[in-house]
């Protein structure tokens, strides 16, 4: 397999970590769109919000406790967002789930 989070999970590609236990690892957006803005993702390997299941929902769960749990040492306590982009057309560019945190700025609400 030759995906980009993995190899960033594994640590055969560097990033600016934020957050990492066993599970998942948050690290900071290479090209962000806000002040902040951070990248979730699990450690092992879920190509996207369509292949979440039964065996691997645990994990999206734990994903949005962390986010809840760190978002004060991340800057975010006056409010952020979380972006889940799915397949090509919901503009899914990586084939690993992964969560946008984005932050420190006032958010508008684009039209699609």
């Amino acid at each position: 397999m030759d995906c980009i989070f993995c190899k960033i999970a594994k640590k055969e590609i560097p990033s600016s970590i934020v957050y990492e236990d066993e599970k998942i690892i948050m690290f900071k957006d290479l090209n962000p769109i806000a002040p902040i803005h951070i990248l979730a993702i699990p450690k092992k390997h879920i190509s996207s919000a369509s292949d979440i299941n039964s065996e691997n929902s645990q994990i999206i769960a734990y994903i949005f406790e962390i986010i809840a749990k760190e978002n004060k040492k991340l800057g975010l306590e006056n409010g952020y967002r979380i972006i889940n982009n799915c397949g090509k057309l919901g503009g899914q560019t990586v084939g690993h789930i992964h969560f946008h945190i984005v932050g420190g700025k006032e958010l508008a609400w684009p039209k699609l």
